[in-house]
C-alpha cells in the first residue's frame, strides 16, 4: 500500500486533510507557497490565515453553521478544536483570536511527525495521490495546470445572485410559468410587480449601499443589478425583470415587471433570483429584495457576491468522493471546489482526507447522506443537475426537508440537526 500523499495549500482544507491523514499513519507532504510568495489577500506566514472575519458563525447545533461544526468534531476536526481553544467572547458565535488560532494550527501541523512542510510554489500536479486545496486565489501558473486538467472548467470570478429558501417564498404573490410557455410549467416561479411596486423597488435599489471592492476583488463581463438599474427607470424592466411572454393568472394581463426565480437544486428547496448578480451589502440585499411582494418574508440562504474567486465547475468534474473524474488520484478540497466559508472549506478537507485514505487502501470512499450538513454541501457541489454553478455555504436550504413539514422554524431546524447527528452517532468514529 502506498502510504504517502501530497497536499497543495495549507489553508483550512489542506490542514484538515493533512491532520486526518497524518493521524492515521500516512506520510504527508504539505506544499505551501508562503512565505516565498503571498497572494494579494494574505499577509501572515502562518497556516489557516483568516483574511476576513474572525468568526466561524453560530455555535448552537440547531443552526446550519453549528451543525456543521458538530459534524466535523465527530471526525476529530483540528480547526474546530483550535477554534474552541482560542475563542474570544462573541455572544452566540464562535469567534477566535485570529493570530492565536492560526499559530496554533500551524504549530500542530508542522510538529506532527508524519507531516513534511515544503515551502515552494507548485506549478503542476505532483506524482502520486494529491489533494488540491489552493483556495480562491490560486497561483496563476498552477491555476493554468488545473484548467488544463479540468478541461477549462475553471472560473476566476464569483458573480452569484442571491438564493432564497423555497418555503419562505409567499406563493400567493407568485405564479409558475416559463416565458412564452417554453419549457416545463414549473421551470420558473414568477414574482410580479405592478408599476407602483416596481418604482418603489427601483428607487431603493439604486440608493442601496454597495460592498467595498478590494483591489484583488475584480470581476468583468457581469453587470450588477444595481448598476444596471442606474441606467434608467426601465433599464432592468427591459432586462432581467422583463415581463414579456408572461401572464399573471390573477389579472389575466402581463405584469409591469417580473422577477423570475429558478430552482437551484433538483429537490426544489432553494430558488435563485435570476439575473440578480449584485455587489450590494448583505443587509441591503435583504432589505431591498424583500420589497418584492413574493419575497417579503424571504429567508436568504446565500447572498449575492461579486469578487475574484477561483473555483472549478465541481458538478461537472468531481465525483461525490471529491475525486477528479478524469484522474482518480487527484482530490480537490476547500473553496476551489465551490464550498464557501472557513469551516465549509475545513469540512471538505476532512472528507478529501477520508477518501484519499480509502483510495490509498484500495477501499470504497465515504459519501455522507444528504441529510447531514457535510453530505449536503458535498452533494450540492458534485450534483451534475446543478447548472450555472456558484459557491455555496452551509445552510438548511440544502438539506432535504423533514416530513411531515414542521412550520415553526426553530423546531424545524432542531429536527434537521437531530436527524443529522443521529447518523453520526451510529458511526464508529474516533476523535483524534
Amino acid at each position: 500500500m502506498t502510504t504517502s500523499i501530497s497536499i497543495i495549500g495549507a489553508g483550512f482544507a489542506g490542514c484538515e486533510a493533512a491532520w486526518y491523514l497524518a493521524n492515521r499513519g500516512v506520510q504527508v507532504t504539505l506544499y505551501e507557497m508562503k512565505p516565498r510568495q503571498f497572494s494579494p489577500a494574505h499577509k501572515s506566514e502562518n497556516f489557516c490565515e483568516l483574511v476576513c472575519s474572525n468568526s466561524f458563525k453560530a455555535k448552537r447545533q440547531e443552526s446550519a453553521a453549528g451543525l456543521l461544526k458538530a459534524e466535523m468534531q465527530r471526525f476529530g476536526s483540528l480547526c474546530v478544536a483550535c477554534a474552541l481553544e482560542t475563542a474570544v467572547p462573541a455572544g452566540g458565535a464562535l469567534a477566535v483570536d485570529r493570530e492565536l488560532f492560526s499559530a496554533m494550527v500551524t504549530e500542530k501541523v508542522k510538529n506532527h511527525p508524519n507531516v513534511t512542510v515544503v515551502n515552494e510554489v507548485v506549478s503542476d500536479f505532483p506524482q502520486g495521490a494529491v489533494i488540491v486545496a489552493t483556495g480562491p486565489l490560486t497561483e496563476e501558473n498552477f491555476a493554468a495546470s488545473i484548467r488544463q486538467k479540468c478541461g477549462d472548467a475553471l472560473s476566476f470570478y464569483d458573480a452569484a445572485a442571491p438564493i432564497v429558501s423555497a418555503e419562505s417564498i409567499d406563493r400567493s404573490f407568485a405564479f409558475s410559468q416559463s416565458r412564452y410557455d417554453r419549457g416545463g410549467e414549473d421551470d420558473y416561479l414568477n414574482c410580479p410587480l405592478n408599476k407602483e411596486e416596481y418604482e418603489a423597488f427601483h428607487a431603493q435599489l439604486i440608493a442601496a449601499e454597495s460592498a467595498v471592492v478590494h483591489d484583488f476583488d475584480v470581476y468583468e463581463g457581469c453587470m450588477p443589478i444595481e448598476k444596471l438599474a442606474k441606467r434608467g427607470n426601465d433599464a432592468i424592466r427591459f432586462g432581467p425583470m422583463k415581463p414579456v411572454g408572461l401572464t399573471d393568472p390573477k389579472t389575466g394581463h402581463r405584469p409591469w415587471a417580473v422577477l423570475q426565480l429558478r430552482k437551484e437544486n433538483s429537490a426544489g428547496t432553494m430558488y435563485n433570483l435570476v439575473g440578480f448578480q449584485t455587489n450590494l451589502k448583505f443587509g441591503e440585499q435583504k432589505r431591498v429584495f424583500s420589497l418584492i411582494p413574493a419575497l417579503h418574508r424571504a429567508e436568504f440562504v446565500r447572498y449575492g457576491v461579486m469578487h475574484r474567486n477561483c473555483f472549478i465547475n465541481s458538478p461537472q468534474v468531481l465525483e461525490s468522493t471529491l475525486q477528479l473524474k478524469s484522474d482518480s488520484r487527484i482530490f480537490f478540497a476547500g473553496q476551489i471546489t465551490g464550498v464557501e466559508g472557513y469551516m465549509e472549506s475545513a469540512s471538505s478537507g476532512i472528507l478529501a482526507g477520508i477518501n484519499a485514505l480509502a483510495f490509498l487502501q484500495g477501499k470504497e470512499g465515504l459519501v455522507l447522506p444528504e441529510y447531514t450538513m457535510m453530505g449536503a454541501l458535498t452533494h450540492y457541489i458534485t450534483d451534475p443537475t446543478v447548472k450555472d454553478f456558484q459557491p455555496m455555504g452551509a445552510n438548511f436550504g440544502i438539506l432535504p426537508p423533514i416530513e411531515p413539514k414542521i412550520r415553526d422554524k426553530k423546531e424545524r431546524y432542531a429536527a434537521l440537526a437531530a436527524r443529522s447527528l443521529a447518523y453520526f452517532d451510529k458511526l464508529p468514529i474516533t476523535e483524534n
